[in-house]
């Protein structure tokens, strides 16, 4: 008997109450993580062991991932680098910089939005807007 992997399961389950943001900034990640930190208090650290890796073309890409867990919550903020190398971990959206995935408790459409506001006050931060689980073709490169 062979077992077979519900990849649109596991996604759903993934992203079931986690909300994802994508974001314009065209800077190292290094840099955009500092601002977060400085700026909103949090303390995004990388986390090698998320890291996401894709084969494409007989090469394999790596995109990192920063988490940060708000203490005594079972809240996690992970923020997502989109491209490594001229390859996307969401080729959809090939003008995002960034994602940002929350995720562990309910987040209220207030603290999204203020979340967001925030985000766009950052240098270099073009654009930051909501998306919608539906409209995320490759969900799945996501899941760690």
């Amino acid at each position: 008997m062979k077992l077979k992997i519900d990849n649109e399961l596991l996604a759903e389950e993934f992203f079931e109450g986690a909300h994802l943001l994508g974001i314009v900034a065209p800077i190292k990640e290094y840099q955009f993580t500092w601002h977060i930190n400085q700026v909103m208090g949090y303390q995004f650290r990388i986390n090698n062991s998320l890291e996401i890796q894709l084969k494409k073309k007989n090469r394999n890409y790596f995109f990192s991932i920063y988490d940060y867990t708000i203490p005594g919550t079972s809240m996690t903020h992970y923020l997502y680098h989109n491209h490594y190398d001229g390859e996307y971990l969401l080729p959809e959206f090939k003008h995002l910089d960034f994602l940002w995935l929350i995720k562990g408790e309910e987040v209220s459409k207030e603290e999204i939005s203020d979340l967001q506001n925030t985000l766009k006050s950052l240098p270099a931060v073009q654009l930051v807007n909501e998306m919608t689980n539906e409209k995320i073709k490759n969900k799945q490169h996501l899941i760690f």
